[in-house]
């Protein structure tokens, strides 16, 4: 099979597709025919160099990338849940971009059958991640929320689902997406010096930052409480300010599954901005650390 690894730490170009031998999966595992493979800003930290959520830097060579969707391919001892041929999505930790995946049974969730496969590849990590960070915040219509980068993956749909709780948004983003935003329901801001301004006319009683130490510090200067400022892009401001940092880790399978079925109805829009092939894997990489347009930037596997 195919699959993309890295044998030295780099930009893009450290990323080749090679052929390994097809795997098989062991009791309470299934393996899946992967057919999409979403691309995220973990990975390109991973690949840069930078350590693990555990503390370690990935053994080399290393395989590449966590989202995927899939058919199911070969069932494993005591898999009684899944049938082959079952079209499902999830992730794995840096080995989602090949032609065929292993994966633990329970990690999996299915597929809508109107969600596009290139959709729901690139849905898990920032679909968990969205939904947990919201969720966190208990979110309702006195609420007015900033949300930074709210034209990215994790953004957008953060935004959106704040939107529906009733909560008033202010977006985050540059100024070629602010149309993209407007379109959603969002009212737009720029980065920069007038953001803490724009924040404090807002009145904001929240903030999920999914950009970094600027947005924080703008969210908290405009007078969100501490406690009600959620960041997935610096850890360190929960120490040095008291905000949380509740993102995607843990497996909701309950949430990430009614962020598919709003996608899928339409409800909730998760644009995709460009679609690769494997072969072209440090391309589409280059690609997302870039300059591009709203939306996921997803490998499609024949």
């Amino acid at each position: 099979m195919r699959r993309v690894q890295y044998s030295s730490i780099g930009g893009p170009e450290v990323l080749e597709v090679v052929e390994v031998e097809n795997p098989h999966p062991g009791p309470g595992e299934v393996r899946v025919r992967v057919r999409a493979a979403g691309l995220n800003p973990l990975d390109t930290k991973l690949f840069r160099g930078a350590p693990t959520a555990s503390g370690t830097k990935p053994a080399l060579p290393s395989g590449n990338g966590h989202d995927f969707a899939c058919d199911i391919d070969e069932l494993g001892e005591g898999v009684t849940q899944w049938q082959l041929g079952d079209a499902v999505y999830g992730q794995v930790p840096s080995r989602a971009q090949a032609d065929f995946v292993i994966v633990a049974a329970d990690q999996l969730s299915l597929k809508p059958a109107d969600l596009p496969y290139e959709v729901a590849g690139s849905l898990s990590i920032a679909g968990r991640t969205a939904f947990n960070s919201v969720s966190s915040l208990n979110l309702g219509p006195d609420d007015t929320v900033f949300v930074s980068a709210a034209a990215g993956g994790v953004g957008a749909l953060a935004a959106q689902l704040a939107l529906r709780t009733g909560a008033k948004v202010i977006g985050s983003a540059s100024a070629a997406n602010h149309d993209f935003l407007r379109s959603l329901g969002v009212v737009p801001v720029a980065y920069g010096d007038g953001l803490t301004a724009a924040l404090t006319d807002a009145h904001i009683t929240a903030a999920l930052d999914n950009h970094g130490r600027e947005s924080v510090d703008a969210a908290l200067a405009a007078g969100a409480p501490a406690g009600r400022v959620n960041s997935i892009a610096d850890y360190t401001a929960a120490e040095k300010y008291g905000t949380t940092a509740v993102g995607g880790r843990a497996f909701d399978r309950e949430g990430l599954d009614e962020v598919a079925k709003l996608i899928a109805a339409g409800d909730v829009q998760f644009p995709i901005e460009s679609v690769f092939a494997l072969e072209a894997v440090g391309e589409a990489y280059a690609r997302l650390l870039g300059s591009h347009g709203p939306g996921k930037i997803v490998l499609a596997l024949d």
